[in-house]
């Protein structure tokens, strides 16, 4: 397993598909860069999701998100990124990703997004 950031996510399969639980993860140290200054935002990222097949490895979502570290990147636009990337490779039943953004201008963002859709 590499300790290097990345951007891939490993799985492992599901130990019990039969049943619908949800896992729940709390990553609180995500960093990327504002895309017009290139200062660091900081944000909690908080994911919440119903398995199929697949789970995540907790250390290759780290480095995952580890990867942002250097990109600039909106806070809308990262937070969709990573629900969209979780999604392709989880495919899971149920999903959100919760990006709780530090204050920028006097200013609290927090970005939700659901899979599917609601």
């Amino acid at each position: 397993m590499s300790t290097k950031p990345t951007n891939s996510i490993d799985t492992f399969i599901n130990p019990h598909p039969e049943r619908n639980y949800e896992i729940r993860m709390d990553c609180p140290e995500f960093t990327c860069l504002c895309p017009l200054t290139g200062q660091p935002d900081f944000a909690q990222i908080l994911v919440n999701y119903v398995p199929n097949e697949l789970c995540v490895e907790l250390k290759s979502l780290k480095m995952y998100l580890w990867h942002f570290r250097d990109r600039g990147a909106f806070h809308e636009a990262v937070t969709n990124e990573i629900a969209s990337h979780l999604v392709e490779t989880l495919k899971p039943r149920k999903l959100e990703v919760k990006a709780v953004f530090g204050r920028r201008g006097g200013i609290d963002t927090t970005i939700v997004v659901t899979h599917p859709d609601q």
